[in-house]
């Protein structure tokens, strides 16, 4: 069943057109069609641009798995390191491996502080 977006959901829609479509264009729209970019218009789930659903909606895994999932949009939690919202899978603690590493970092440096001092 569709349902509408929320206005974060509209935002980074906005976001990845303007930033990585390659069939976007700010004067003319979307190329192949010569007419308004759809993405941009859009209020409901559903029906999807296809070029935006395969090449450019994966760099948002977030807002890939909201618009896929029926009801609700799927809870998400912030990166302690980046703040980033991802989508926590079972002990997941942080976004990525960069943000892992660099916590694992400073717990170390902070557990040295603490033994030398």
């Amino acid at each position: 069943m569709a349902r509408e977006l929320t206005r974060e959901e509209k935002a980074a829609i906005r976001k990845l057109v303007t930033r990585l479509c390659a069939n976007y264009d700010r004067d003319v729209g979307c190329l192949p069609l010569d007419c308004p970019c759809y993405m941009l218009e859009k209020y409901w789930t559903g029906a999807l641009c296809r070029y935006f659903r395969e090449a450019v909606l994966p760099n948002d895994p977030v807002l890939e798995a909201s618009l896929a999932a029926e009801g609700p949009a799927p809870k998400t939690r912030p990166c302690p390191v980046c703040g980033r919202a991802f989508l926590p899978d079972g002990r997941t603690r942080y976004c990525s491996s960069g943000c892992a590493r660099t916590a694992l970092r400073q717990q170390k440096r902070n557990y040295m502080r603490k033994k030398r001092g």
